[in-house]
């Protein structure tokens, strides 16, 4: 009887065996800088979450870059008001020779000085988005923009967090998840607590807790955050301001003074605040998907 190769190998598995994921060159990290890594469900919020974090950030004094990681490129314009071109687009413009890169061909500068990327993505059906990010990082690196950098937030397409889209994972401190009081997305931010605990066996990456947003109410999400061993960090309102900011490409930080807008103002500053300070590494345990599509709602 022929014995399966699986079988022999099944207790050896490094990253990323048995996927098609992209390995990135270890030698490749970010140094010194403080990691964010924000992932949530499709249609969240995450990039506006990301880019008013990003202008927390600034206005504590701390020198930020954020790296959209969404083929839509869009992560960044409230801050720099205008859709920037990608590192895939000014990679292929040069042949892919990228000693032949500028700093300001892919970076640039956005609302109180915080640097921007968009990293991009190979078009629909081919390619990998891990190989993008890897080599938007060893641009980084190559031209010495992350040794002037205190934080560095990664905003990660939807709530893929299988292959290449996972790769922001290994580079980052803490992993934050933005998630709505509702059964999408409190049962996509299982998902991804599941794979930022995969990628946590090979990489520092640690859970830091859970943004709400667009929520009035957080029952569900505090009760499954008790159920699993997660924690709220914030609580960003379904305010029309917000949306707003959207239409007229601004950060929150922007926009005509009004109290609501100071308390959310202030949520995102406390958020920044904390994260810098540093937050304790969450040991989540994701629930099986049948046990959480049982656990969710109302008796």
């Amino acid at each position: 009887m022929t014995v399966a190769v699986r079988d022999l190998v099944k207790d050896v598995r490094l990253d990323g065996d048995g996927s098609v994921q992209v390995k990135l060159d270890p030698t490749v990290s970010i140094g010194t800088a403080k990691v964010f890594s924000i992932y949530g469900k499709g249609g969240i919020g995450k990039s506006t979450v990301s880019s008013n974090l990003s202008a927390a950030f600034s206005k504590i004094g701390k020198r930020v870059l954020q790296i959209g990681c969404d083929p839509k490129h869009d992560s960044t314009f409230t801050l720099t008001k205008r859709l920037v071109p990608t590192v895939i687009d000014v990679l292929e413009s040069v042949n892919f020779h990228s000693e032949e890169l500028r700093v300001e061909d892919f970076v640039y500068e956005g609302y109180n000085g915080v640097k921007c990327v968009e990293a991009g993505g190979p078009p629909a059906g081919t390619g990998c988005g891990g190989y993008v990010v890897g080599q938007t990082v060893k641009l980084l690196k190559e031209h010495h923009l992350l040794e002037d950098t205190d934080v560095v937030i990664f905003d990660v397409l939807g709530d893929v967090v299988c292959g290449g889209f996972a790769s922001p994972l290994q580079h980052a401190d803490r992993a934050l998840i933005v998630t709505a009081n509702d059964f999408d997305s409190i049962f996509a931010m299982n998902r991804i607590v599941a794979a930022i605990q995969a990628k946590s066996k090979n990489y520092a990456v640690r859970m830091a807790g859970v943004i709400a947003n667009r929520s009035k109410q957080t029952d569900q999400i505090d009760r499954f955050n008790d159920a699993i061993g997660l924690k709220r960090l914030a609580l960003i309102p379904d305010l029309d301001v917000i949306r707003r900011s959207r239409l007229k490409k601004s950060t929150l930080f922007e926009m005509e003074s009004s109290p609501e807008l100071e308390a959310v103002q202030r949520e995102y500053l406390t958020l920044a605040e904390t994260l810098w300070a540093g937050t304790t590494p969450l040991d989540a345990k994701p629930m099986k998907d049948r046990d959480i599509f049982d656990f969710l709602g109302f008796e």
